[in-house]
């Protein structure tokens, strides 16, 4: 038996960025007098009612994410790059607490003592298991009475073009919402650390949708060159560095119409891919030689064949589904191997959102209409990606498919501020990341919500990264 080093997760000074944290309501910044633009024909009664589906819907997934184990896997640190399931519970309390709670409704702190402790500035993720944190009976019943507190407080808060820049439009109670779902997101990548039995997989999650007339999708889709628009100013929910809508101008190109399956990395694989240093950037290469990397994250071959740790399950790598759990060096080392690039994120949103015929770019690239089951793999619902070529009725005017859902795509492109970019409500949401150091994903995977996930949402993280729910997809010049 041929034992590989695939599993081995790359260590880094640096913490893995906390996803949307460090909120601090009296630090509100950017457009404080007007906030951000109330789109034309917002129904504020509307957006109350989505504003509750959304936190409700993600307290139902917390609430399964960390009541699937027992107190002491709660407690455990499972990885080094990851906090205990525990305290993501009660920080995503102590936030709702401070935004909702204390910035909209102007009430007096519940737990002010706690806030230190779950500030993810002040603690990096390894050393919070030695902090005096709520034990997970007290941050249940705290994390409960918080949301009690902040559904009577939708009820009655103003969110009409009028009103404040937290409260108009239901921003704040959006923001929160995408914070509780983000870090839902992040507690299942804890899962997948997690050694010892399933539990999230019993009973069985169903299946993704098998692809309907696969055969007949073209291996890539050109996208054809001119200005489009990046961006918004009229999403109600967007986070300030998916702003301002601007113009960018793209060279025509082809890209893969589905993301790069495992089927296809193994061939990189096989051809010695890890070990040739022609495809890796300096950086990876380094990264590849110091940990003895063969293969992705969770993957090993055994027996002749090669097998991958899912949530506690062993299984064959599937074939024809998204390679999941690489970093951007692998994805870029791939590329290079096939003779191709990573787009860049302007040739990602372009291929997702622009619309060839009216000119004008769509929040999805199905169209405006929020998500369903048919048009993208979302929620947590399949717990693994769905094969090459599933959800046509998902696919974008250029042909492409898989955009939303299934794996975040790492793109070639640094994590920078958009021309016009204001922070707001605070500069630690994007701005401190902006720079050379972060590489930008696109799309959302299986494990994100539609809350927050949308054709001009933008990830980003450090280019090491594999733990993550990361795969990608190639371009190449027309």
């Amino acid at each position: 038996m041929t034992q590989h080093r695939g599993h081995e997760e790359p260590r880094e000074e640096s913490e893995p960025r906390e996803l949307s944290d460090a909120f601090d309501p009296t630090q509100v910044s950017g457009p404080a007098a007007t906030g951000f633009p109330f789109a034309p024909g917002v129904d504020p009664e509307a957006l109350r009612r989505r504003a509750l589906d959304a936190l409700l819907a993600a307290r139902d997934r917390t609430t399964l994410l960390t009541d699937s184990v027992d107190d002491g896997e709660l407690t455990a640190q499972h990885s080094p790059l990851m906090s205990p399931l525990v305290w993501d519970l009660a920080h995503i309390g102590n936030q709702e607490e401070q935004w909702l709670l204390r910035a909209v409704g102007g009430r007096e702190a519940l737990r002010p003592e706690i806030d230190g402790l779950y500030n993810a500035f002040e603690h990096s993720r390894a050393s919070r298991p030695s902090l005096p944190l709520l034990a997970p009976a007290e941050a249940r019943t705290y994390a409960s009475d918080v949301r009690g507190r902040a559904l009577e407080l939708l009820e009655g808060t103003p969110l009409h073009e009028g009103g404040g820049p937290l409260e108009r439009a239901g921003f704040a109670f959006g923001m929160i919402a995408q914070h509780e779902q983000q870090h839902d997101e992040t507690m299942l990548i804890t899962h997948q650390l997690r050694a010892g039995p399933a539990a999230l997989t019993a009973p069985a999650p169903p299946a993704p949708p098998e692809p309907v007339g696969a055969g007949t999708v073209p291996s890539e889709v050109f996208v054809p060159g001119g200005p489009f628009t990046m961006g918004t100013s009229a999403e109600p929910w967007a986070l300030d560095n998916e702003r301002p809508a601007h113009r960018r101008d793209v060279a025509a190109f082809h890209l893969d119409a589905s993301p790069v399956t495992c089927g296809a990395y193994l061939r990189f694989i096989e051809d010695d891919g890890y070990g040739d240093e022609r495809w890796w950037a300096p950086d990876g290469w380094a990264m590849v030689r110091e940990h003895g990397l063969s293969a992705p994250l969770f993957w090993r071959r055994e027996a002749g064949q090669w097998l991958r740790r899912r949530f506690g399950v062993t299984e064959p790598v599937p074939h024809d589904e998204p390679v999941l759990h690489v970093s951007w060096y692998e994805a870029d080392a791939y590329a290079r191997w096939a003779g191709r690039r990573l787009p860049t994120e302007a040739e990602w949103e372009k291929a997702a959102r622009h619309d060839p015929v009216s000119g004008r770019s769509r929040r999805y690239p199905w169209g405006d209409e929020d998500p369903t089951p048919e048009r993208a793999n979302l929620g947590q619902r399949h717990l693994r990606p769905a094969r090459s070529g599933a959800y046509p009725q998902g696919r974008s005017p250029a042909g492409a498919g898989q955009l939303i859902g299934d794996v975040w795509e790492w793109t070639s492109s640094d994590f920078l501020p958009y021309p016009g970019f204001v922070a707001f409500p605070y500069r630690e949401y994007s701005e401190v990341f902006f720079g050379p150091g972060h590489k930008v994903l696109r799309g959302g995977s299986f494990a994100v919500d539609q809350v927050a996930c949308r054709g001009t949402f933008r990830n980003w993280d450090l280019p090491v990264r594999r733990q993550i729910f990361a795969g990608f997809r190639t371009a190449r010049d027309a």
